[in-house]
């Protein structure tokens, strides 16, 4: 189907536990479609079914993306990376995205003519890949603090870890005839505080080079800013994204914005320490 009407994407990157999930809410409630099958933090299967492949077949994962880098670099992968990518958005594989009714009316999402896009962190490294496709992307960069994005990672895989081990422990007499496929955590890296902090800056790194270099193509948002106001944020998001909503919208869903996050990490003596011994880090990033 030829459509005269299409839209670019709408490309959300950010550091992992940084707020994108909550943004991406929001411009989902106030009319950016982000996908039909996502998971539980917005983030699109297809779109994160691909980000994952691409970083696993250059030896990295979204704790170590570094190495996506030898498929950025590598003029005839890159090239078939984005042919498999182009065809795939054009069968039935796309359903996930698209869903049923969408897929039969529109074929890809390239020809969508709603305002779309999709939210994964792993964009930050890939989104040289999804710019070489849609070149008048636009991209939303989301922000946070470094200490709690830090703490808020070595949290998650402390929990992973106790749950796991609870699994691992009730279904041991089992793995004799399944053997174990899955590790005891998703990251070892982000067990640590030091750590979490090391992949925050690499992440901060990467997203606001891809930001200066797409100037009026790109939208800037630091967490902590957009809590505690959310609706000015809001009404520049709804201009960039050309959603139609109103100001009523805008009240109803910045009303979910928890300005008690912002810089959550005072109300802890040991997050405080951690703080003082990076803040010569933390003044690169801007805190």
């Amino acid at each position: 189907m030829r459509n005269n009407s299409v839209r670019h994407p709408i490309i959300i990157i950010g550091m992992h536990r940084s707020g994108t999930n909550m943004i991406t809410r929001m411009l989902e409630d106030l009319g950016l479609f982000v996908g039909k099958k996502k998971e539980e933090n917005r983030e699109a299967l297809f779109f994160q079914r691909i980000n994952e492949w691409l970083l696993r077949q250059s030896g990295g994962a979204w704790d170590y993306p570094e190495p996506v880098r030898k498929i950025l670099n590598n003029a005839e992968v890159r090239m078939l990376v984005r042919n498999y990518i182009l065809h795939a958005m054009q069968t039935p594989l796309v359903t996930s995205y698209l869903g049923w009714g969408k897929y039969i009316r529109y074929h890809t999402p390239a020809n969508l003519d709603i305002p779309w896009g999709w939210k994964d962190p792993r964009n930050t490294y890939t989104l040289p890949i999804w710019l070489n496709l849609f070149p008048k992307s636009k991209v939303i960069h989301i922000y946070r603090n470094g200490i709690d994005v830090a703490n808020s990672l070595k949290e998650r895989s402390t929990k992973m870890l106790s749950l796991s081990k609870a699994l691992y422990l009730k279904r041991k007499w089992l793995y004799w005839l399944v053997p174990k496929t899955r590790g005891f955590t998703d990251t070892l890296r982000c067990a640590e505080l030091s750590d979490g902090f090391s992949l925050w800056a690499e992440y901060l790194k990467e997203a606001r080079a891809h930001v200066r270099s797409l100037h009026t193509q790109a939208m800037e948002i630091k967490y902590e800013d957009f809590v505690v106001k959310p609706f000015n944020t809001l009404r520049q998001l709804i201009y960039f994204c050309d959603l139609k909503a109103t100001d009523e919208d805008i009240k109803r869903v910045g009303g979910f914005a928890n300005r008690e996050r912002a810089y959550a990490y005072k109300n802890k003596p040991e997050l405080q320490e951690f703080a003082k011994q990076m803040s010569e880090q933390l003044r690169v990033f801007d805190y």
